[in-house]
């Protein structure tokens, strides 16, 4: 999906007169999708572990590589097949080996959670490891992508115990046991928009500061690893899990990692059109320098040095 809009940037960005993306009908099929397969993804939260839930997001990689073939004209490589198929196979082992808990969260089971030791020890633990993180960002100007990304995963944590307690509590009252009018159930939608606004804040400084390519799969598998974790001590997952079952779960989580990375590796960033015109592109020129239209005349010039600028800045002041 995420490809299909960036198809739409790059076809708008090479037509002669562009009109903007809010009116291109392939932009609105993307993002409508996109928030589809978001609320898709906050469902199976109320039916699916958190520990299940949240490594499925390496087919989301799977898929961008394979509709980036289709829409954007990539070429296939041989990283983006090894990658899937490594991907694929720790999904097949993460599926089969997933925790088996009850997955209807009740207002006084989400409450007892919330206050319950291991909990509170892990929010308490959290908190410190954020403020660190935090002073190191603002204070020593630490723009280091683990530093964001970290702080983006800490975040991720609580947001998706939050998203898991309030798609329960809805699935429960569907279904006939009224859960809205526990006060617990606003708590959790306050730290679910809290938690995801600054995640997204976070995620965008460092999608800014370095290449998706890097980011992709370092946040994904930092999302992974803290969502598993949080799922564990919030929601006791894997309390009556057996060993094999534990290392095999584990292992399909590294594979889905290694596949990831794999897809992610050496992958060059598309770029849009840059505006200007080589001039060794030009008939009959043998210069190497760039010219851009002068926003003042309707023809197209060069300018040799600063003292040809200067001079330029003269004239069109006489003119005015």
């Amino acid at each position: 999906l995420l490809s299909l809009i960036k198809c739409t940037h790059l076809r708008l960005a090479c037509q002669t007169e562009p009109k903007p993306y809010y009116k291109s009908k392939q932009w609105w099929c993307g993002t409508s999708l996109l928030g589809l397969g978001e609320v898709g993804n906050f469902t199976a939260y109320g039916f699916a572990p958190i520990a299940l839930v949240a490594p499925l997001g390496c087919v989301s990689v799977i898929g961008n590589a394979f509709i980036s073939v289709i829409f954007l004209k990539k070429t296939m490589r041989t990283a983006d097949i090894l990658g899937g198929t490594l991907s694929v196979t720790g999904t097949y082992l993460l599926v089969i080996f997933a925790p088996n808990v009850p997955q209807e969260i009740t207002a006084r089971q989400a409450q007892n959670y919330l206050v319950s030791w291991p909990f509170l020890v892990y929010l308490i633990l959290e908190i410190i490891m954020f403020c660190i993180l935090l002073y190191l960002y603002k204070r020593k100007a630490v723009k280091h992508i683990m530093v964001l990304l970290m702080m983006v995963a800490l975040l991720a944590s609580l947001t998706v115990i939050a998203v898991k307690a309030v798609a329960s509590m809805i699935t429960v009252s569907v279904k006939g046991k009224m859960q809205l009018t526990y006060p617990v159930f606003y708590i959790m939608i306050v730290l679910m928009a809290t938690s995801c606004a600054f995640q997204v804040k976070f995620l965008n400084r460092a999608m800014h500061l370095y290449e998706a390519t890097a980011v992709v799969p370092i946040n994904f598998v930092f999302f992974t690893t803290s969502a598993i974790i949080s799922g564990v001590i919030f929601y006791r997952e894997f309390q009556s899990a057996a060993l094999l079952s534990l290392f095999m779960f584990l292992f399909g989580c590294l594979l889905s990692f290694l596949g990831v990375f794999v897809i992610a590796r050496n992958k060059k960033e598309e770029h849009l059109q840059v505006p200007f015109i080589d001039c060794g592109h030009i008939p009959g020129q043998n210069l190497a320098d760039k010219i851009q239209p002068d926003s003042h005349s309707s023809y197209y010039g060069t300018l040799n040095n600063e003292d040809d600028l200067v001079k330029s800045q003269a004239e069109r002041r006489k003119h005015n």
